[in-house]
């Protein structure tokens, strides 16, 4: 197999289902409003799985992905699906979605870092296709995060919704994928929770917030740096999709004014490791930022983990 100098993304998908919950509807199972959701985390409304399962929502946005970018399943090497709500162990996700789209001899495995899942997933896939061990790739975030949530409980109940995105990575001689920055802060993880045979999420959300507002912007940084651009050459900026106010902090503290900045959270609530990709292709999908700018990716969350990387925009 050739080796390249690295990869691109060729095209892009995302999957959310039909069901959609509004503030004013949660408000009828929980004693909260719409004025207080907005508020304290700018959600509108959120999209909740019924019959689909992770696997289901992962191979549709797969699929779409697969489309955008004229590639046929056979010529997939790799599937990487970034997870950590897949309530179905074995076979793996990635599996199960290269058994759906008819695929045969690829590898396939999940990673989970919760909502800095697909970053990690787009790293280690680029990672392969420039070590020669693929040469086009399959990479998913697919979350149902509603099987895990406490309808009573108001702080995180309002927060979480379902869905899947998914990018088909290309070997390329101009590297369209950068340098990735990842870590953690693995003595905090336990801010964000999900624990047990009767496992529902749980979470510190002044820690987390702390954190995600104060050690957040210096990462993206990093990653701009090891792209060789600057925060204002951006042209967008598409971080996990966790909170409103987070995402306005961030973006402030990195100056990306002139960037589009995703703000897709408002209309389909945090989505752990798919709302990177679901914001991305909204923005390709409705053109909002040019064939070939640089694009920020930055997820981070439960762990607490993040990874971030500057793309070129399909």
């Amino acid at each position: 197999m050739r080796t390249w100098q690295g990869s691109r993304i060729a095209g892009l998908g995302y999957y959310q289902p039909p069901r959609v919950l509004t503030n004013e509807q949660l408000s009828q199972l929980v004693d909260t409003d719409d004025a207080w959701i907005r508020s304290r985390v700018g959600i509108q409304q959120r999209h909740v799985a019924e019959e689909q399962s992770v696997a289901d929502m992962a191979t549709a946005a797969a699929g779409k992905a697969l489309g955008a970018a004229g590639v046929q399943p056979g010529e997939v090497d790799l599937v990487v699906v970034a997870t950590c709500t897949s309530i179905d162990r074995v076979p793996n996700v990635a599996s199960r979605v290269a058994a759906s789209l008819d695929m045969a001899g690829q590898a396939a495995y999940d990673i989970n870092t919760a909502c800095s899942g697909f970053s990690y997933a787009l790293a280690t896939a680029d990672h392969a296709i420039r070590a020669g061990a693929a040469g086009t790739a399959l990479v998913v975030g697919a979350e149902r995060l509603t099987d895990f949530i406490d309808w009573q409980d108001r702080s995180t109940c309002i927060l979480f919704g379902d869905g899947a995105g998914a990018a088909v990575l290309v070997g390329a001689d101009e590297p369209g994928v950068g340098p990735v920055v990842w870590g953690g802060s693995a003595q905090r993880g336990p801010a964000i929770r999900i624990e047990g045979r009767e496992a529902r999420i749980a979470q510190d959300g002044q820690t987390v917030f702390h954190w995600a507002t104060t050690a957040l912007a210096p990462i993206a940084e990093e990653a701009c740096l090891r792209a060789g651009i600057k925060p204002a050459e951006l042209a967008g900026f598409v971080p996990h999709q966790a909170n409103l106010r987070i995402i306005n902090s961030v973006a402030r503290d990195l100056g990306v004014e002139q960037a589009v900045i995703a703000r897709d959270i408002v209309s389909s609530g945090n989505t752990s490791s798919a709302s990177t990709p679901i914001a991305l292709a909204k923005l390709v999908e409705r053109r909002e930022v040019p064939s070939g700018a640089p694009v920020l990716l930055l997820g981070f969350g439960g762990g607490l983990t993040y990874a971030g990387q500057v793309i070129r925009c399909p």
